[in-house]
């Protein structure tokens, strides 16, 4: 049985409410060996707190006095180590082929890379202006308006961030305020829920119930009140890969209008559409002056470890994004923001070819997923898939996923961690194919040979 309260809150990835207690084991000892033997620590520190907060502390058998306790303040106690991390770190000790963290394992353009280190040559690498270096801010004010058709002042509307992560969080401090009620789709993305618990707010959701992940309408209608202050969509949606739909879209705006509520849109996976157009919240009919747009360069260019992320809205509410924004990183690496005005101005060859290979990669994984015997359910866009792995015998998602890392040596991401209640995720498990296709082929292949349906 799963023991604990998994949570999670869906660009870029999870956290965990105490007591992982399936993992723990396993876990302990990866975080042992990754503490340079600060075995002690691991013992002591309960639940596992994060890898970097326990770094701080000495061995407490070398210096000959008890280990302190972590401390970490009360809006955050529930959070500890994502479940990215720990995947990750049970991957690398398993020899596990990691299809679950969301990042590729191909590199990005060589253009983009090779502006990077012209700007890092001519001495682009003292701070940047606060809310972006004009150049790129420019870019992303003619990307917009390209994908949307509307026009938007790079000076007043745009905000460079410190990746998407960032702009979520500068959002959320800048404009929620503590009792606000904020409505959120689960599965959901882990940094929602945690930044909206910094900011004191009140969290509702909407779950999205398979197999197509739709909006319940009347469920949404019935969340809203007088203290709701925003609803946060995320679109092409993480896990799911579901995309919303423009009827979808219309009663979401009708209502945000009707009661005065704002929208916040992440919409890092918008070149990663597969099955149908995306569209932006803010291109609807009245909804630009009440929504905040947030995108990243990471996604659509394979360079997620560059974080480079933006916030667009009109100049009443980047205002209080961009406050937010100025105590939390002030600025973005700057040469990393000329190369990526330099990625935004690709041609559109550079987004169809992106498209085009990214969908032959998913229909490797998808085909072999429904071979191996998963309910595989559809994924219009991003680069995830969502299955459901009850047909191998399994108790829960998390059972799943550490036979799948420890017996066939493939790493998926237990959906559990995406709800405020667990038991709405256990049935499923995320895969990505954002990875080359011969590691792909090697993860369809492990599960094919190790992986049986029980009748």
């Amino acid at each position: 049985m799963l023991q604990s309260s998994v949570v999670h809150a869906g660009s870029n990835e999870m956290l965990i409410r105490p007591s992982f207690t399936i993992f723990r084991s396993t876990l302990h000892n990866t975080i042992s060996k990754t503490l340079h033997r600060t075995n002690n620590l691991s013992r002591n520190c309960r639940n596992y707190p994060s890898v970097m907060a326990s770094t701080a502390t000495v061995d407490s058998q070398t210096v000959g006095v008890s280990t302190p306790q972590v401390q970490v303040a009360k809006r955050l106690e529930k959070f500890k180590t994502t479940i990215f991390t720990q995947m990750s770190s049970l991957a690398i000790k398993h020899g596990a082929i990691n299809l679950g963290q969301g990042f590729p394992n191909f590199d990005g353009p060589e253009f983009v890379k090779e502006a990077a280190i012209q700007a890092i040559k001519d001495g682009k690498n003292q701070y940047a202006r606060g809310y972006g270096v004009p150049d790129l801010n420019s870019a992303v004010a003619e990307r917009f308006k390209k994908d949307t058709g509307l026009v938007v002042d790079p000076e007043k509307e745009v905000t460079v961030t410190s990746g998407c992560t960032e702009a979520i969080a500068a959002t959320i401090l800048g404009l929620i305020n503590p009792g606000d009620e904020v409505i959120l789709f689960t599965p959901f993305y882990d940094s929602y829920e945690a930044t909206l618990s910094m900011a004191g707010a009140k969290i509702k959701c909407i779950t999205l119930r398979p197999p197509d992940f739709s909006v319940p309408i009347e469920e949404l209608k019935a969340a809203i009140t007088k203290d709701t202050r925003a609803i946060l969509i995320n679109t092409p949606h993480n896990p799911t890969g579901k995309m919303f739909t423009r009827k979808e879209l219309d009663v979401i705006a009708s209502l945000c209008v009707e009661n005065d509520v704002l929208v916040i849109t992440d919409e890092v996976y918008d070149k990663l559409a597969f099955e149908a157009d995306h569209i932006s919240m803010a291109s609807l009919p009245g909804m630009y002056k009440r929504t905040v747009t947030l995108n990243s360069l990471g996604k659509t260019f394979s360079l997620t470890g560059w974080k480079i992320g933006w916030a667009i809205a009109p100049p009443h509410l980047i205002w209080g994004v961009r406050q937010a924004h100025a105590f939390l990183t002030f600025s973005t690496s700057t040469p990393m923001q000329y190369a990526a005005a330099t990625a935004l101005r690709a041609p559109d060859s550079y987004y169809e070819e992106l498209k085009r290979d990214y969908m032959a990669k998913k229909a490797i994984l998808v085909e072999g997923l429904e071979a191996v015997g998963f309910v595989v359910y559809p994924s219009s866009g991003t680069y995830f898939v969502v299955v459901d792995h009850t047909p191998f015998g399994l108790d829960n998602d998390i059972a799943f996923c550490e036979y799948l890392i420890k017996e066939v040596g493939v790493v998926a991401i237990p959906t559990s961690v995406f709800y405020l209640n667990p038991e709405e995720g256990k049935n499923l498990v995320r895969f990505t194919f954002c990875k080359d296709e011969n590691t792909l082929r090697s993860a369809v292949e492990r599960m094919k040979q190790k992986l049986k349906v029980q009748v």
